[in-house]
């Protein structure tokens, strides 16, 4: 597969509820790319993993250091006019307008994924965000507008082939 570069300091949130296959798309797009790599999840603060390792939704006030913290590691690709790709759940339009608030070219990559498939895929992982939070995943997922920057994607298809329709949307004009 061809390399495709993301514009000096411009950032691609590859966004979508937990299970939806973020880092995976994310660290993939990232590489083909040549460009720096987040996953959002490792930034959060320890009391944010307690509360979802406890079944615990966060709320948006849990989540806004957290942005913040997401926020900043972008801002920072501008400054060193360095690309980036960080796998972020990005979940509500609010917090898709705090991350676009760092600055330089930012667009988003929604991983759409059915509930059973999620469900699928965090009983068959190991990791702090137990399947019980799903549905709450679910009840604040704002997926993204028409007048986002926003590729939107089947996450059940094959990684290679998303990864080709996201290639094509980022260097379409327009």
């Amino acid at each position: 597969m061809a390399a495709v570069s993301v514009p000096a300091g411009g950032v691609i949130v590859v966004m979508g509820v937990s299970g939806s296959g973020k880092s995976t798309f994310g660290a993939t797009l990232a590489k083909v790319m040549h460009a720096r790599f987040l996953d959002a999840d490792d930034l959060h603060p320890p009391a944010n993993r307690r509360k979802m390792a406890a079944g615990i939704a966060l709320d948006d006030d849990d989540r806004r250091a957290w942005l913040n913290a997401v926020a900043v590691w972008m801002a920072k690709r501008g400054d060193d006019g360095e690309p980036g790709v960080v796998a972020c759940s990005a979940l509500r339009r609010r917090y898709r307008d705090r991350l676009r608030a760092a600055g330089g070219v930012v667009r988003f990559v929604y991983l759409e994924v059915p509930r059973a498939e999620l469900e699928q895929r965090m009983r068959s992982r190991r990791h702090f965000m137990p399947v019980a939070l799903l549905d709450s995943q679910l009840a604040t997922l704002e997926p993204p507008g028409q007048d986002e920057a926003a590729c939107i994607v089947d996450g059940t298809l094959p990684l290679e082939e998303n990864l080709r329709r996201v290639l094509g949307w980022l260097t379409s004009p327009g």
